[in-house]
């Protein structure tokens, strides 16, 4: 019997245009009536996930918002936070000084404000697609703007996730070397071909649901996820059924039970037809 339902937002709960389809709001919401627990995870900030939320009308239905892949978890009907674990500051330092070698930008999130150097050197490229990404990252998750002249001195407070952007060709060349100082002391990820990010060490979307889950007392066997990136697959693997979505990236498909189809095409509805009687 499944309790509770795992669900990305990009490239998972939303189709390439943001949205969440017609068929998949019904199903999750038709779930949700027969007393399944909807717990959304995502990269983005509690602040980045809510509009979805409301969507599903969630905190109506006990839901969860697991944010910075698994940094905090949030009980979105009465804002209790189960879960709340930040970077080591020094490690946020290092980090920081470490990214003035590549050609990336950083972003910090502070409160309601997405914090980066230069406001207006945002522009990158993912394939053929040129867009601005500081934009794109403020406007995804609900942030107002702020200049800091140098981070590395300004970011003194805790901190759930340092997120880099760059151009995806970019981020495939250096990736490695961008991570190599920091591989046993934090978890290191994509979670876009244009972002990498770093998190606490230990903590992803998997440890931190399954934290979430034993205080309700639900097991992994009662669990259904959906996911298609890389910071995905640990809470495929927790899910006694992991499914990657028809977009999913090769190393996700590889470690789902099973895969349906893409976002644009209501892969989340059609599986849940497929395992639950909505």
């Amino acid at each position: 019997m499944i309790k509770a339902i795992l669900l990305d937002i990009d490239g998972t709960l939303t189709n390439s245009e943001k949205q969440i389809t017609p068929k998949t709001l019904a199903a999750l919401k038709r779930a949700q009536d027969k007393g399944i627990i909807l717990v959304i995870a995502s990269g983005r900030p509690t602040r980045g996930v809510v509009q979805y939320g409301n969507l599903l009308d969630m905190p109506y239905h006990h839901g969860l918002y697991v944010a910075y892949n698994g940094g905090r978890v949030t009980d979105c009907e009465n804002q209790e936070v189960l879960v709340d674990i930040t970077m080591p500051q020094d490690l946020v330092t290092a980090v920081l000084q470490h990214m003035k070698k590549f050609d990336v930008i950083p972003m910090i999130a502070y409160g309601e404000y997405l914090v980066v150097e230069n406001v207006f050197a945002g522009m990158i490229h993912d394939g053929d697609r040129q867009f601005n990404v500081i934009e794109y990252e403020s406007r995804c998750c609900d942030y107002r703007l702020m200049e800091a002249k140098d981070l590395v001195s300004f970011t003194n407070f805790p901190v759930h996730k340092i997120l880099t952007a760059a151009d995806s060709s970019y981020l495939q060349e250096h990736w490695q070397e961008m991570r190599e100082p920091f591989k046993d002391t934090l978890s290191c990820m994509f979670t876009a071909n244009f972002y990498y990010e770093y998190c606490p060490k230990g903590i992803n979307k998997g440890t931190s649901i399954q934290m979430a889950m034993e205080k309700l007392h639900i097991q992994p066997e009662e669990v259904i996820a959906f996911g298609d990136a890389e910071n995905d697959i640990s809470m495929l693997e927790y899910a006694g059924i992991g499914v990657a979505m028809g977009n999913a990236t090769d190393k996700v498909k590889e470690i789902a039970d099973e895969v349906t189809a893409s976002n644009d095409h209501d892969g989340i509805a059609l599986s849940l037809y497929k395992h639950l009687d909505i």
